[in-house]
């Protein structure tokens, strides 16, 4: 066994023609060894500027791409981790790294599904497919985590003079979105038998989930570190505040983070950035309006033109609780498989100018509940999206009599 390089420039030397051989074709197992022979723990840094340094001597981001699952492959185990220093819940880490958590055991579960029906411990029908179809559904919500990375934190590292990675990164991300698309579109088909399944979990569903968890080790051992050490914190306050607008994964997170130089709160902040609201009827401060909308007996929540949920109430005796990581994700996933077609119907039906509201309502919990789909549109009748509403409606059903403003008491 050779002696182990490490010495830095001898070790990017080294990593770097280890590589190349595998752009040149040499396999996995081959490179690993000669890997493990070689070298021991490689700095993320080194990584990291080996990648950036492959790009700009001309190997083609989408040769550097095809190589990715191959050298991480190659790597996996032998980053040398630095110790990330204290990160505060609710950071933009925090939440990244909580989201991976929940995303691994989307994986896991997909992948154990898919296992038992292999191996005939579960049945292949309409119910395991469903519970398939709403595990993928879940999965997308990945969608969310990449933006934020390549809207929100891509562009602090490039401004660094970081671009290669986060290049290689973002095409890692279209490729894993495409296999979980194409496996929701498999897990659609009708009568699908079990050789066709597992054919089909072999080469798309399958790759998909390894897909997203290959990419939380990348983001774990790799991007996060060099982000911490990369951006400040008036970076890292910037990605937070913006963080909103996109939408979690699968985690809402607990903890409203702000540094500590941070003097005023997020209300007075949008109170002192948006003034004042002004309608045709009247005007509001962003206060009001909040505190209105949560004071309302009744939950809302609103849906974009682009089928997102984009809003929900926040009163205290929700009748639907929601959590914020629904935020930009499509409402059909949202809901239960069984039951997304007929949401879909129903915005169809909006959007095609057939209904405008759908009411429906139901017993839960002893109580009785009524729920109605508004479809909104503006003055020129161009369609905006949907307005839920949910209301417990039992104390209108037993009322009797009168009761005037008159007798009003405490």
């Amino acid at each position: 066994m050779s002696e182990l390089i490490n010495n830095s420039s001898d070790r990017k030397r080294k990593l770097k023609e280890l590589i190349l051989k595998l752009h040149h074709g040499e396999s996995e197992q081959k490179v690993r060894q000669e890997l493990l022979n070689s070298l021991s723990q490689i700095p993320y840094g080194e990584v990291v500027e080996v990648e950036q340094e492959l790009i700009s001597e001309g190997l083609p981001e989408q040769e550097v791409l095809k190589l990715c699952d191959a050298h991480s492959a190659v790597l996996q185990g032998k980053i040398d981790l630095i110790t990330v220093k204290y990160i505060p819940p609710g950071h933009p880490v925090d939440v990244f790294i909580n989201e991976n958590k929940e995303l691994k055991k989307i994986a896991s579960a997909i992948e154990n599904l898919i296992s038992d029906i292999e191996k005939n411990n579960e049945p292949l029908n309409d119910g395991t497919i469903f519970r398939l179809r709403g595990l993928f559904n879940a999965l997308f919500d990945v969608d969310k985590h990449y933006k934020r990375k390549e809207y929100l934190l891509f562009p602090f590292l490039e401004k660094a003079g970081i671009t290669g990675p986060p290049k290689v990164m973002w095409g890692k991300h279209d490729e894993i979105r495409e296999l979980i698309k194409g496996s929701i579109e498999i897990l659609q088909t009708n009568d699908i038998q079990k050789e066709e399944f597992l054919a089909s979990a072999e080469m798309i569903l399958l790759p998909s989930i390894h897909g997203v968890v290959d990419m939380t080790r990348k983001e774990e051992e790799i991007l996060f570190p060099m982000s911490l050490d990369t951006l400040n914190e008036a970076d890292w306050y910037d990605i937070h505040k913006q963080s909103l607008e996109i939408g979690f994964c699968l985690y809402d997170p607990q903890v409203d983070w702000k540094p500590e130089w941070i003097k005023n709160d997020k209300l007075h902040e949008l109170n002192k950035n948006g003034e004042i609201i002004q309608l045709p009827s009247g005007s509001f401060s962003i206060e009001e309006l909040l505190t209105i909308l949560n004071t309302l007996p009744v939950d809302i929540t609103f849906v974009d033109k682009d089928d997102k949920v984009k809003y929900f109430s926040q009163g205290n005796e929700r009748i639907f609780q929601r959590s914020r990581a629904i935020l930009n994700r499509d409402v059909r996933h949202c809901h239960p498989p069984a039951s997304a077609h007929i949401v879909d119907k129903i915005i169809t039906d909006f959007k095609k100018g057939i209904a405008s509201r759908a009411p429906f309502w139901i017993n839960m919990n002893g109580k009785m509940i009524h729920i109605e789909y508004f479809a909104l549109r503006n003055d020129k009748g161009e369609y905006l999206g949907v307005l839920e509403v949910s209301h417990d409606v039992t104390v209108y059903r037993e009322l009797q009599g009168e009761q005037r403003i008159l007798s009003y008491t405490k």
